[in-house]
Parts: structure tokens; C-alpha cells; sequence
């Protein structure tokens, strides 16, 4: 009997079955995988269904009903085929879409009506999400490939809305953009000026030669520097250029050679494009601005060859649940490094910054109990910590809001607008007054995420204060809940009044939102 239930216990777990749509600019494209209990991850099948969205929003500003009901039908066939492989529950699917619902004025219409026909919960994500999912589809040749592992590795995806620019070397993001060019938004523009036929090309290599600059002003070509090209239009580049291309592997395409087909692919028209290529008419009318625009940046990166992935966003929306997080601690690492590269950028003082960050991170994992919050918000909290001084920058005076103004105005890699807004606010209220509806940007939050910034302000505020002294004498701690008390353990400091006198001072917040008073008290010679 024991025996039996031994084996049972030892039987490997079925992996599970998930499901991931993305709503791009030119087609809806889902994949439908398996997850194994060691977070290996096997794709059952992929789909995709041309639908102009892009079409709409980048011409009227609005999706139109004929567009979202052929979006809805593209959706119900592909909830059927979910249905079919047993994938029922919200946590099995993730949905969701890029600039073109992301820009519509009616976005929340096409959203309600996707939900109602469909039950499709759709999350509009922004650049700083694609980034993420990008770099978690991109994180496995970093780790295996020699050639990525020593020098600069441009990772560039040239969408239909936008640019998405990664800059890494040795695993570590260097730098990250999105730049509002785009092969669709591209070509209408064309459109919409009415340019010649003649003069077609060149107005595409000016418009493209404009970003080109920007991203030159941030990225320098070096001789080490090598190129990743992501997207459809350059995998399609790829299979007609490299025959025996292995999906599964990095290919090396001859910038010539890809000049070249980018010259012949510009003269065609889309009638001869999908006569002569397994190719959709929405895929046709933005191939050539993409691989225009791609030729133009390894041109300008001094490149003799592009390396192509067959990775795609959904490669990374596939990753990010397999580990059911993309706030992994390599992920969240980049996310602190970003940080103190803007922290250095306004010469804040690293050690004090480093010390708080630190002490926020052991509050947080000592604390879960208290204040509920998951991994994301240690990272939000981690960051308001290790900038909330940045505004002295500027100047003393009302310097806490000088800070929450630089956060909040600053590219901080893998955090979107929002998680970047809610570390500006904590690191506004590390002094001074508590949060008040009335505070610039705290009252756009929803309860939730004020809940949240008073928790993470509270905590930070206690961090502070026991590094009053500057001195980084305090290193470890250790928290525990009597009674109506938290009582911090400080390990091997002699003298701790001046950190005492601090916490008096900034232990009001706390104590409001927790309901818990604080005492902090000295051990000497007991174990961390």
C-alpha cells in the first residue's frame, strides 16, 4: 500500500497545455504548446490569420467595425480550436496586442467586444512589455552562442507600429528604445503624403535615415558588434536567401546578398509579390520598408552579415509562463542595472543608494506576510530605493519631488509606464508628507496600486532611516511581528540611537498602514 503510493507520488506531471495570441499590426497569430514540469516548453501548433488593424489606427486613429468583427471571427475559430485542446482556464491563455489596438482611440470598444464574442481577455501591452517578452526569447541564444557572449549584440525588431532597439553585452542590457517607425506606419504615411511613385523609395530611406540617427546618437558601432534581426519580414528574407536554414539555430544572412533581395522585393508590386512568394497581401505591403530599414541599420553598424532568429513574441509570452513569471531574477537584475545607470547619470551617491536598496529587499522578503505584494513590486520598491535622492540633482528644496519627476520622465529597461510611475511615487514619498489624493500622479492610480505605494513608501521609509548614518554599518536585519510591534534586530552595531532617532521620525507611515509600532533594537554575537 505505502509502495503504491510511493509511485504514485514519483509518476511525472502531465505537462500542461497553454495557449498564447498575439495581436499585431498585420495578423493575429497563435501558438498552442505544452509545459513540462521543469518549465521546458513544446509547440503543438501556430497559426495565423491575416487582419489589417495597423490598416485602421495608423490612417484614422480608430479600428473600424468591419475590422473587429473580422477580428472577432479570426478569434472564435481559434477559441474553438482551444476548446479542443483543452484549454479552458484564463491562467492557460494570455492575449495580447501591439501598437495598432494600443494607438486606436477606440481601444476599449475593440476590447469589450472581443470579451463579449469571445471571452478573450485582451492586455494591450507597451513597448517597455515587448521588450521584456523580446529579451526572453532572445535570453537562450545569448547564454549558448560564443560570438554574443564577448562582445555588443544589437537585438532589432522592425514591427508593423514600431522599432524595437536591445543593446546587450555578456547577457547585461546595455540600452533600450522603441522608436515610432514602422513598415506599416511607414508605408501609410507614403500614403497619406501621396508621393510619387518615383520618389517612393526616397522618401522611405529619409524617414528611416532620421531614426537610424537617433539610434546612432546611443548605440556607437564598434568591431565586435553583431546584429539580430527579429520579425516575420526578415525571416521570410531568410528562407529565400538561406534554403537549409535550420529555424531552430541563428542564421547568418550576406548584407549583400540582403541588399540585393531588398532591391528586387521594392520593385515589385503587391500582385507580384503574392504571384511569386507564399506571401499575404498585408505581409506584402510592408516587407520592403522593413527590410529597407534593416539594411540601412547593419549598413550603418559597419556589418558584413545579419544574424536572424526564428524567435518571436510568442516565443517569449511561451517563456515568460512556462516560469510563471517574467520577473525572474536574471529579468529583474537587468531591470537594477538600468536603475543605477540612471542613478549615475544624475552622480547620485551609489553606496547610500545600494545600502537602502539593499535593506528595502530584506523588509520586503521578511514582511511578505504583512503586506501581500508579489515579486514585481520588490523590484518597484528596489528601484524607488536606490534612486530616491536623484532629484538633488536639481536641488535640495522639494527634492523628493524632483526626484519623482526624473524617474518618471526616464526609460528605466523592462519597465513599462505604469511600473515606472509607481517607483517615481514610492521614491517621492521616501520624506515629507504621506500620500494624498490630491499628489500629482498618485491620484491616477486605481485603490489597488495606492494600496500598494503607501505599503512599498512605508517600507522604504524604514530603509532609510536605518541608514540615517551613511555609514553602511547596518547590513543585516531581522524582523519580527509581537503582539501590535515590528521589532527590528540589528546584528553587532554598538551604538544604534542615531538610527533609532531616525525610525521615530519616519515610522508614521508604517505604523498607519501596517498598524504595527516599531521598535529597533541591537543583538550582539547571535547569528544572522
Amino acid at each position: 500500500m505505502s509502495q503504491g503510493l510511493e509511485e504514485v507520488q514519483l509518476r511525472p506531471t502531465a505537462p500542461k497545455p497553454v495557449a498564447v495570441i498575439d495581436i499585431g499590426t498585420t495578423s493575429i497569430r497563435m501558438a498552442i504548446a505544452e509545459i513540462d514540469e521543469q518549465g521546458g516548453v513544446r509547440v503543438l501548433e501556430t497559426l495565423q490569420q491575416a487582419v489589417s488593424l495597423g490598416k485602421d489606427t495608423f490612417t484614422t486613429g480608430r479600428i473600424s467595425k468591419l475590422t473587429i468583427e473580422e477580428c472577432v471571427r479570426v478569434l472564435r475559430i481559434y477559441r474553438q480550436m482551444l476548446t479542443e485542446y483543452q484549454i479552458l482556464l484564463p491562467e492557460q491563455i494570455r492575449v495580447i496586442a501591439t501598437s495598432a489596438v494600443r494607438e486606436a482611440a477606440n481601444r476599449l470598444s475593440f476590447l469589450d467586444r472581443i470579451y463579449i464574442a469571445t471571452g478573450l481577455q485582451i492586455e494591450p501591452i507597451d513597448e517597455a512589455e515587448e521588450t521584456r517578452i523580446t529579451y526572453l526569447g532572445i535570453l537562450p541564444y545569448l547564454r549558448s552562442e560564443p560570438a554574443l557572449a564577448t562582445g555588443k549584440t544589437i537585438v532589432i525588431e522592425i514591427g508593423g507600429g514600431s522599432t524595437e532597439l536591445l543593446v546587450v553585452r555578456d547577457r547585461n542590457v546595455l540600452y533600450s528604445n522603441s522608436y515610432r517607425l514602422g513598415s506599416l506606419r511607414l508605408r501609410e504615411t507614403l500614403e497619406a503624403y501621396n508621393a510619387p511613385a518615383g520618389k517612393v523609395r526616397e522618401f522611405m530611406e529619409s524617414q528611416i535615415e532620421r531614426t537610424v540617427s537617433q539610434i546612432l546618437e546611443h548605440v556607437t558601432p564598434e568591431e565586435s558588434c553583431e546584429m539580430i534581426a527579429l520579425g516575420g519580414d526578415m525571416r521570410f528574407a531568410t528562407y529565400n536567401l538561406v534554403p537549409n536554414w535550420v529555424p531552430n539555430k541563428l542564421a547568418s544572412v550576406p548584407l549583400a546578398a540582403l541588399e540585393k533581395f531588398t532591391n528586387r522585393i521594392l520593385e515589385m508590386s503587391e500582385d507580384e509579390l503574392v504571384r511569386c512568394f507564399p506571401i499575404s497581401y498585408p505581409d506584402a505591403d510592408t516587407v520592403g520598408p522593413a527590410l529597407l530599414t534593416y539594411v540601412a541599420l547593419a549598413r550603418s553598424f559597419k556589418l558584413k552579415n545579419v544574424l536572424v532568429t526564428n524567435t518571436n513574441l510568442r516565443d517569449g509570452l511561451l517563456k515568460s509562463m512556462a516560469t510563471d513569471s517574467i520577473w525572474t531574477e536574471e529579468f529583474s537584475n537587468q531591470i537594477i542595472r538600468s536603475g543605477i545607470d540612471l542613478g549615475r547619470k544624475y552622480h547620485f551617491d551609489e553606496k547610500h543608494a545600494r545600502q537602502v536598496a539593499e535593506t528595502t529587499r530584506q523588509l520586503f522578503e521578511q514582511l511578505r506576510p504583512q503586506h501581500q505584494l508579489d515579486h514585481r513590486f520588490a523590484v518597484i520598491l528596489y528601484i524607488a530605493a536606490l534612486l530616491h535622492e536623484i532629484g538633488l540633482y536639481v536641488g535640495f528644496a522639494s527634492h523628493h519631488k524632483h526626484t519623482m519627476y526624473l524617474i518618471r520622465n526616464s526609460e528605466l529597461f523592462g519597465l513599462g509606464r505604469k511600473e515606472v510611475l509607481l517607483a517615481a511615487i514610492v521614491a517621492r514619498y521616501y520624506r515629507r508628507a504621506s500620500p494624498q489624493p490630491s499628489h500629482e500622479g498618485y491620484a491616477t492610480l486605481d485603490r489597488d496600486e495606492r494600496v500598494a505605494v503607501s505599503k512599498l513608501a512605508a517600507m522604504l521609509r524604514i530603509a532609510v532611516a536605518l541608514n540615517d548614518s551613511r555609514s553602511q554599518r547596518i547590513n543585516n536585519i531581522r524582523c519580527d511581528i509581537k503582539a501590535n510591534r515590528l521589532v527590528i534586530s540589528v546584528l553587532n552595531v554598538q551604538d544604534i540611537s542615531l538610527e533609532q532617532l531616525a525610525l521615530r521620525q519616519n515610522a508614521s507611515l508604517f505604523e498607519d498602514v501596517f498598524g504595527l509600532q516599531v521598535q529597533l533594537r541591537a543583538i550582539r554575537g547571535e547569528a544572522g
